[in-house]
Parts: structure tokens; sequence; C-alpha cells
């Protein structure tokens, strides 16, 4: 029982988790960049101009893969708090901490490239769509989790409470995915996502789903490396921080 269980104990040692992600950040950023030059690229000339919406619908290759990412890191970080919570494990605090501001920051890009795609396509800036209102709540809660976190000297209390706040803040995950379903909204619908056919042209599909991975792996190795830093200011009591402060 104890050799089953050994991987899950050496995954929560801040010292091993600053080691490994030592070794795969470079490998990280430099898929990151190969996989961004090739998106942009397939985005910004390869793929053919909306029939109705023309060259604007360019920012999807944005707007898309951040609002994914939005939601996607969320649940790392409410899934990350919840086992800090649980467990009492430091990484798991010091993971969802640093998720949050990489999360609203993917949010508050999702929410502004969707205002400039709205604009040529709805007429508007701004609409109190059932999708993009339940993305800015998902904005609201990243910052109040920081805002939680940081409103206690005693790091454990923030981190036990900003957590409580975060699992309860996944109910509104699936509200942002199934919004367009269930109130009459102007957001569009699936169009990767549907089985059968994605109603998206193929070069466009192509860029598109390139750019997500770039995207959530850029997303994924600024994690990595706000979570190190983190770990070094927790633990710089520590013998093997001070060893790595020094060498």
């Amino acid at each position: 029982m104890k050799n089953k269980w050994q991987w899950f104990h050496r995954l929560s040692s801040p010292k091993w988790f600053y080691e490994i992600s030592g070794e795969w950040l470079p490998w990280i950023w430099t898929i990151t960049i190969l996989l961004f030059a090739f998106g942009l690229y397939q985005g910004l000339y390869v793929s053919p101009p909306d029939y109705q919406q023309g060259n604007s619908v360019r920012i999807m290759y944005i707007h898309v893969p951040t609002a994914f990412a939005s939601l996607f890191f969320y649940v790392v970080m409410a899934v990350a708090a919840a086992i800090g919570y649980i467990w009492r494990i430091k990484l798991a605090h010091m993971a969802a901490i640093s998720i949050a501001p990489i999360g609203a920051a993917m949010t508050f890009i999702a929410l502004f490239t969707g205002s400039f795609w709205g604009r040529p396509t709805w007429g508007t800036w701004w609409i109190w769509d059932a999708r993009i209102t339940s993305e800015l709540i998902l904005l609201f809660l990243y910052i109040g989790y920081i805002a939680l976190h940081d409103a206690y000297e005693d790091r454990e209390v923030g981190d036990r409470a900003a957590g409580i706040l975060a699992m309860v803040g996944v109910v509104n995950i699936p509200i942002i995915h199934y919004s367009v379903y269930w109130w009459n909204t102007l957001h569009q619908g699936a169009t990767i996502s549907k089985f059968g056919k994605p109603s998206i042209d193929e070069q466009m599909l192509v860029a598109l789903l390139v750019m997500i991975v770039a995207i959530m792996l850029f997303a994924t190795a600024a994690v990595l490396m706000r979570t190190r830093i983190e770990i070094i200011d927790r633990e710089s009591h520590k013998k093997w921080v001070k060893e790595v402060l020094e060498s």
C-alpha cells in the first residue's frame, strides 16, 4: 500500500516539483514558441476570411483559446485548492495561488478580444449576454480568490479560506459552457466540439487547434514558473532552497 501511494507523496514534495519543473520548462517553452509561430501563420495568412465576418474572424485564434484556458485553469485551481484543503498538501495550495493570476489574465484577454470581435459582428462592444456575463463572473472569482488569499497575514489561513471560494466557484464553469443552450444568447454555440463534422473550415480548424495548444502550453509554463517562485518564497528556510539560491 505504501508503494502504491508513493507517487502521490513524491508529487506533493516542493523540492521534487521544483526540480522536475525546471527540467520541463525549457521543453515547454520551445514547443510553445514553435506552435505560436505556426498557429499565427496559419491563422493570419493561410486560413480564409469568414464569408460573413470577413477578417474580423481572425480574432477567434486568440479569443477561443484564452476562453478555453480560463475555464480549464479555474477547474485545475479549484482541484488544487481542494487537494490542499482536504489532505493539507502545501504544494497544492502553492499551485492554486500561482494559477489564479494566470487564469485571471486568460479570462481578461478572452473578454477583451470578445468585445473587439463583437463590435463588427453584433454592432456593440458589450452586451449582457449569458456567456459573456458568466465569463465576467469568472474573472471576479479569480480576483476574489487572490484578494481573499492576500487578506490574511497567515498564508495557511488564506490558503484555506480562498480554497473554499475556489471550490464553490466551480459551479460557474458548467454555467459558462451550457449558457448558449440554456438561454437565448447572441453568442455562437459549439463549432469544434460537436460530434460529426465541425462547422468550421478545415484550415481555420487547424489554426484554431494549434493556437489552443500553444496558449494552453504558454499558460502552463507561466503557472510552473510562478509555482517555482512560490516554492522558493515559502520554503526559504529549508536547506535545499538555500543551496539553490547560493548556486
